[in-house]
């Protein structure tokens, strides 16, 4: 089988609030008490004065034990010395570029990129397309590098000299060039230095070739339809043959641009905006449920970056000054890019209530069945029969035991819980310890993240958790035990806090301080709104994700570890985290057609994406082709809980996916595990029919149980008149929050 995808000291976690508190004062031990005047005693304090409390010198958080992997990969090739002593992305945006050869391409809206060692290849990809997957094709439209590389580092790769939330700065040594490559950015920049003549190469024909008189706009048409302009700050003289384009010596700032459709209506807007560009960009979440782009930008006049379908839906009407270009617009396998002026962007996402049970209640007729199997599910925990040390294994198995306790309280069935209290004290304890036989938590000081004891030797175990990927997913089950462990034994949530919060720290560190011990957000994106996995590993199509149902899963219960522990910063961020993931999901996994996100082949054909990249649309799984429908459908819902309601809002379109997966079940061999996942949004709709069918499985998944289902079926409630599911309904606070 194909795998299934291939922290150093914080001064603050994850719960730092939205509002920089004052700093607090360094500890200083009191002075000792002088010796009092041999003539006189001592005068005794008055009365209303009582000594200061000592205050305790700061603790550090909790660190996992270090070992040196021999797997993962050295970083210093590619990353700028001063960067080294920092914790480095493992998930980002730009990852090819520090691996490996550092050649493959990345995906920065609108454009592919490759880098070489003193060159950077650019395209405007085409996408190709039929019923099995879409891909954008990279093509070299334009090579950009110093015309003659004699600079003694003309052999040395290119180098990360610094990188933020939305952009990621990369010098050419050789070439004397650095390109800020800013996501969203229609153009991309670059600043020469040294007086360097440039060659500009593409493999397609010259057609067309212009200059404004001042010599600081060429506009370039090649034989495959496509029409560039290339801006400078100041004149510089640019000759060419029929496929590369040369330049006098030059220094100062170099910007390239694909005219949308080679359309001329268009050029003017490009003119306009030519002279502001940005060199960085940071997202700020200010308030829950929001978040901020604020770029970073130099030159004069307006900056226009580029907008995704999904910050489209989000940009709020508090935007003051931000202006949406409808018509500007750049193709995009995730849909068309739009322009919008503006340097400071306001997202707001749906507010969702993170819960610990059903959003609608239990009617309590139904108590008794969901108690008969609690009552078994419950028995059969035994923590000595477990077989399996994988990380991803064992965290859906606990997590599926806290879910019986959480049962348990909605039902009012109490006796249940002290028997999942000791099991999940068994079974999370020698993980936190470092006790457990076989695996085991370990900190990596290189990248700067927690490993496991398997993945520190091989690179495969534990699904490559040890070269970062999928950490969300298993983290994020260990923190759903964790958290329902601390709401029902409080005292051993106080014990084992530090290291709770070390694991939810190594996905969802918000820092970007120095001596912090894990990156920050690794997961997730700032640009697209969700989580990516792949971890260090190269990819020709960059970053990917599978299951976007896990992925809530890890913020939803980084959330409810904040409830366990009155951590009201942690569930505001993993709330918002939590929202923003399932809308992406909703944006670009669930597939509708009609909405003209992606070809019409691929519509039709599919109702989720299997594997979604940076680059690529796929419908296979990695542990499945594409014809095992009930494993796509089952992937995007696991694990089963409150926030499932949530993550599938639309009845329809529900119904939609369960009839396109229902013939697959026919297939031989088709998992009774799988088949839980497809009554139970079956359930969403026909609530009789699906619970008849969950009560005749014979089999479950091993992060869900007959329980769990038959809680999740009697907590169905009356849909919305349109068949869909308000979200609104999911924060009733939002009602008073106009």
């Amino acid at each position: 089988m194909v795998l299934k995808k291939l922290g150093r000291q914080v001064t603050r976690l994850v719960t730092k609030p939205f509002k920089k508190k004052p700093r607090k004062q360094q500890y200083r031990p009191p002075s000792p008490p002088q010796s009092p005047s041999p003539q006189q005693p001592p005068s005794p304090p008055p009365e209303t004065m009582t000594p200061p409390p000592l205050r305790k010198p700061p603790t550090l958080p909790f660190c996992f034990p270090p070992i040196e992997s021999r797997v993962l990969p050295d970083p210093s090739p590619f990353f700028s010395p001063d960067l080294l002593s920092t914790p480095l992305p493992t998930n980002s945006f730009f990852q090819n570029f520090v691996l490996k050869n550092g050649d493959q391409p990345e995906y920065i809206h609108p454009y592919l990129i490759k880098l070489f060692p003193s060159s950077l290849a650019l395209s405007y990809p085409f996408r190709f397309a039929n019923s099995s997957f879409i891909y954008q094709v990279f093509n070299p439209d334009l090579t950009i590098s110093a015309l003659n590389s004699t600079h003694p580092d003309s052999q040395k790769s290119h180098v990360v000299s610094s990188f933020s939330d939305l952009s990621v700065t990369v010098d050419l040594p050789s070439s004397n060039i650095r390109f800020f490559l800013v996501r969203g950015s229609p153009f991309i920049t670059g600043s020469v230095s040294g007086g360097t003549s440039l060659s500009v190469s593409t493999i397609h024909a010259i057609i067309s070739f212009s200059s404004n008189t001042s010599l600081t706009k060429y506009t370039i048409k090649l034989n495959n339809n496509q029409t560039w302009i290339i801006y400078t700050s100041s004149p510089i003289q640019l000759n060419h043959d029929i496929s590369i384009i040369t330049s006098s010596p030059y220094s100062g700032i170099i910007r390239f641009a694909v005219l949308p459709d080679s359309d001329p209506k268009y050029e003017a807007i490009l003119d306009r905006f030519s002279s502001c560009y940005p060199v960085c960009g940071h997202g700020v979440f200010a308030k829950p449920f929001g978040l901020e782009y604020r770029w970073e930008k130099k030159g004069w006049g307006d900056l226009i970056m580029l907008a995704h379908p999904l910050h489209l839906r989000l940009l709020s009407n508090d935007n003051p000054g931000l202006v949406v270009l409808e018509d500007f617009r750049y193709k995009s396998i995730d849909g068309d890019l739009v322009g919008v002026v503006g340097d400071v962007w306001d997202l707001k996402t749906e507010p969702v209530s993170v819960t610990w049970h059903s959003i609608r209640g239990i009617r309590e007729e139904s108590y008794p069945e969901i108690v008969s199997a609690l009552c078994k599910d419950v028995e059969a925990l035994d923590s000595t029969s477990i077989s399996t040390t994988s990380s991803y294994f064992y965290g859906k198995l606990i997590a599926r035991a806290a879910r019986l306790a959480l049962i348990a309280e909605e039902v009012c069935y109490p006796d249940a819980i002290p028997a999942v209290r000791r099991f999940l004290k068994d079974t999370i304890e020698p993980w936190l310890d470092g006790t457990f036989n076989g695996n085991g938590f370990l900190y990596d000081g290189k990248w700067g993240g927690i490993i496991t004891k398997q993945g520190s030797s091989d690179s495969g175990a534990d699904f490559g958790f040890g070269v970062y990927n999928d950490h969300h997913y298993h983290l994020g089950y260990f923190l759903y035990a964790i958290a329902v462990l601390a709401k029902i034994d409080p005292a051993w949530g106080r014990k084992y806090r530090p290291q709770a919060y070390s694991l939810m720290a190594d996905f969802m560190n918000l820092g970007r301080r120095e001596n912090s011990n894990y990156s920050r957000l690794r997961c997730f994106d700032l640009y697209k709104l969700h989580s990516w996995a792949g971890g260090l590993t190269e990819f020709a199509d960059g970053r990917n994700q599978e299951s976007t149902s896990e992925a809530v899963n890890a913020y939803c219960s980084a959330a409810l570890m904040g409830l366990a522990y009155g951590d009201t910063h942690l569930v505001a961020m993993g709330s918002t985290l939590t929202a923003m993931e399932i809308q992406a999901a909703q944006t670009w996994w669930h597939v509708r057609q009609g909405e003209n996100m992606y070809e019409d082949d691929f519509s039709r054909e599919n109702k989720v994406v299997g594997v979604l990249w940076a680059n690529k649309r796929d419908s296979g799984l990695w542990f499945a082709p594409p014809d095992w429908k009930e494993c796509r459908l089952g992937i995007q819902v696991l694990p089963v809980l409150p926030i499932t309601e949530v993550l599938f809002p639309d009845a329809g379109f529900v119904r939609e996916l369960v009839d396109w997966t229902v013939p697959a079940l026919g297939r031989e061999g088709v998992g009774e595990g799988w088949k839980g996942f497809v009554y139970a949004l079956e359930g969403i709709y026909d609530r009789d029919s699906a619970l008849e069918k969950i009560r005749n499985l014979k089999g479950f998944d091993d992060g869900n149980s007959l329980s769990n289902l038959l809680w999740w079926i009697h907590s169905r409630g009356d849909q919305e008149e349109d068949g869909s599911i308000a979200w609104g309904r999911h924060c009733w606070f939002g009602h008073y929050c106009h």
